[in-house]
């Protein structure tokens, strides 16, 4: 017996209820010599009872934590669920992070534990040792190289020193969990700072599990692929908490690189992306599409007219028309049913984009294409989802209603506040920003907002972002940054024109649409050609003349270099990090501005 039968309910416990439903069936797979190979729920309820045991050996109090560096891998749960199981919280690490970044987190998440992936990880722990004086053990993943060090032991060690331990004590620690006690830190990716520790309850996980899964009707019959960061809340609600929840199969993926061909081999039903991912998505398609032979072309055409057609029924809640349900299976005979396999979303039916604002433009094509994206939004202090368009009610250009049982209204400013079981508790060890972002239990969103006349939430901008020019006009950045980007000619954009006269932009250009156009105008595909030049300032005037004139882009400079994570202007999640723009271009920020007298 895995478990005793009472207990308050917890991730962990509900790890265990799968446990002994469905002992057998598969819980996950992962890669070993080239194939996926499944465990089963009981096998993955006994290795986290093991690594809990193994924690509770090497000293693990109630309340104490562990740091998990690493991709994707079946030890990163094991280890996250167990030391949750065993009465503390785990804290997970960008994989992408600087050893300075990794000594911040372990060091303020206070963790005696770090688990890590590989020798290169180890590293950035090693290079902060002395810098780390509560760290007494560093463990290995599977697979890893040998490393020779007093604090640094193998996975297959780690368990093992849980063996002599009894089950009841885990139990015990298992059965203590009080539903509003700590669970997990989520750090945020740092934007604006240095990144703060957001506390989840156990009920904030088991609530939010629960009410994502109803809305999206996930269960056992599901297939997800768990590749983008787990130590952000939206993996860990589909990767972790949703999946011993809804009790699914859950893939992981090899590396980040090789996720096309995962995706494309697993098919998953389930499918979650941040933006950029169905931007990439979109862009290659667009490129085959652009590739294809007229006679094709002409029928994907079609095909996407149609789908274009039944999405928006479907979207609308409506009953596609007799004729148009003819047209759609045609189009899904000849189109669809291929395409749709041939990027991995053959059995997707309920895909998700979170994590920052997705252009409609992006979502318009895949429903073209029969692939229906909902989109959520919310933040790590509200356990991941505020509100998210679902089945019947999917506005696109809205974030969908709030979740049952979340209530949203909005301060004098226009700024989102939000109460509801998905709260978090608090920030660690930060009173001040705890008291700023909690107000009344009110949860303090930082982005503005509105409710449409279907009960739907608008994202308007967001307060730290807002432009106030020299004439003291407040501009939102976002929704113009998003209109840029809709063409998919720019892979980014950035509004400047704080205490400025007037709105520029530097804009980073996708190197794959750029060569696509320079072939069809048979220019050269560069930045600088005159064709993509005016090609640039056609999108900017077209943007400009939806604009109120105070939000139309005057200038702009092209960067000849894509933002990345380790250059520093993206956070781990593709979102842009904006100060560090503004600083790191600042000369060519000041050149937009060359002869004005501010």
């Amino acid at each position: 017996m895995l478990a005793p039968p009472m207990a308050l309910d917890t991730i962990p416990r509900r790890l265990f209820d799968q446990a002994q439903a469905h002992p057998d069936a598969a819980a996950f797979f992962h890669k070993v010599e080239g194939r996926y190979q499944p465990t089963t729920w009981a096998a993955y309820a006994a290795l986290v009872k093991r690594a809990g045991k193994a924690l509770i050996a090497l000293g693990f109090e109630p309340g104490g934590t562990v740091s998990i560096l690493g991709f994707n891998r079946p030890e990163w749960v094991i280890l996250d669920v167990a030391a949750m199981a065993a009465g503390g919280a785990p804290a997970g690490i960008y994989t992408t992070c600087s050893p300075e970044e990794v000594r911040y987190i372990v060091h303020h998440a206070e963790s005696k534990l770090v688990l890590v992936e590989n020798a290169a990880q180890w590293e950035k722990v090693k290079a902060e040792l002395p810098r780390l004086p509560l760290l007494r053990h560093v463990v290995m993943m599977a697979g890893a190289p040998r490393v020779e060090h007093p604090l640094v032991m193998g996975w297959d060690e780690f368990l093992a020193r849980g063996d002599a331990t009894a089950d009841a004590r885990f139990f015990e620690r298992l059965d203590a969990l009080q539903p509003s006690g700590l669970a997990t830190l989520i750090y945020t990716s740092g934007t604006t700072g240095p990144p703060k520790g957001v506390m989840l309850s156990h009920e904030n996980l088991t609530w939010t599990a629960t009410t994502s899964g109803r809305l999206g009707r996930i269960g056992p019959a599901d297939v997800s692929l768990s590749y983008l960061p787990l130590s952000h809340i939206a993996e860990q609600v589909f990767s972790v908490h949703g999946h011993l929840t809804g009790g699914y199969a859950l893939y992981f993926a090899e590396s980040i690189e090789k996720v096309p061909d995962n995706l494309k081999e697993v098919q998953p039903t389930v499918f979650f992306g941040v933006p950029r991912i169905w931007e990439k998505l979109h862009a290659g398609i667009s490129a085959k599409l652009g590739q294809a032979p007229r006679a094709r072309k002409l029928v994907a055409e079609s095909a996407m007219r149609v789908g274009r057609a039944y999405s928006a029924a479907k979207n609308e809640g409506r009953m596609p028309h007799p004729l148009l349900e003819v047209a759609h299976a045609l189009a899904d005979k000849l189109v669809f049913s291929k395409l749709k396999p041939a990027i991995g979303l053959g059995r997707a039916r309920y895909c998700v984009s979170g994590a920052a604002p997705i252009a409609p433009g992006v979502l318009d094509f895949f429903a073209s294409l029969d692939v229906i994206v909902y989109e959520v939004y919310g933040q790590s202090e509200d356990t991941g989802p505020t509100s998210i368009t679902r089945p019947g009610n999917n506005r696109v250009g809205t974030v969908g209603p709030p979740l049952p049982g979340v209530d949203v209204r909005f301060g004098d400013d226009g700024e989102i506040l939000v109460k509801g079981r998905n709260v978090f508790l608090g920030y660690f060890k930060d009173a001040q920003a705890t008291a700023d972002a909690l107000v009344d239990g009110w949860l303090r969103s930082g982005d503005l907002g509105a409710l449409d006349d279907a009960g739907n939430l608008l994202i308007t901008g967001r307060k730290k972002e807002i432009i106030i020019t020299a004439g003291g006009k407040n501009i939102t950045p976002r929704n113009i940054e998003s209109a840029l980007k809709e063409t998919g000619l720019i892979a980014e954009a950035v509004v400047i024109g704080d205490r400025r006269k007037y709105l520029t932009a530097l804009l980073v250009l996708d190197l794959e649409v750029v060569a696509r156009f320079a072939r069809e105008k048979r220019c050269v595909p560069s930045p600088d050609a005159p064709e993509v030049r005016a090609e640039l300032q056609r999108v900017v005037d077209e943007v400009n003349r939806r604009l109120a004139r105070v939000e139309t882009v005057k200038r702009f400079h092209v960067l000849t270099t894509p933002f990345a994570i380790e250059t520093g202007e993206l956070t781990p999640t593709l979102k842009v990090k904006r100060k560090v723009v503004q600083e790191k271009f600042a000369r060519e920020i000041d050149a937009l501005y060359a002869g004005d007298h501010d």
